[in-house]
C-alpha cells in the first residue's frame, strides 16, 4: 500500500508539475488538457486508460469534444500519493507527445 504524502513534501513534488493545480484540502491535484480535436483527446484518454489499468491507479476524468479534465487522488489514502505524482507524470508525457495544451 503507498502512504499518504505529506503535505510538506508537495510544494517540491508539484514543482515538476506546474501545469497541475493542488486542491485546497491538499488531497487532490487536478489538470485540463486541449487537444486538436475530438480523436486527439479520445486516443490521449486511451494512452492514459491503458497505463492507468497497469498501474492499477484510474484518474478521475471528463471529456467535451477536445478537452479532457483529470483529477488525481488516491481514494484509498484519502489523499495523494506517489501513485498520484507518477500517474500525472505519465499523463503530462503522454500529452506532450500528444499536442496538449
Amino acid at each position: 500500500m503507498t502512504d499518504k504524502l505529506a503535505s510538506s513534501a508537495l510544494p517540491e513534488l508539484l514543482a515538476s508539475l506546474p501545469a497541475w493545480s493542488l486542491d485546497p484540502s491538499a488531497t487532490a491535484i487536478s489538470r485540463r488538457l486541449e487537444f486538436a480535436d475530438f480523436n486527439e483527446a479520445f486516443a490521449f484518454m486511451t494512452r492514459v486508460a491503458l497505463a492507468a489499468e497497469r498501474r492499477d491507479h484510474h484518474p478521475d476524468w471528463s471529456n467535451s469534444y477536445n478537452v479532457v479534465d483529470v483529477t488525481l487522488r488516491t481514494h484509498a489514502q484519502g489523499g495523494l500519493t506517489m501513485k498520484d505524482i507518477e500517474m500525472a507524470r505519465f499523463i503530462e508525457r503522454a500529452a506532450a507527445g500528444s499536442g496538449a495544451a
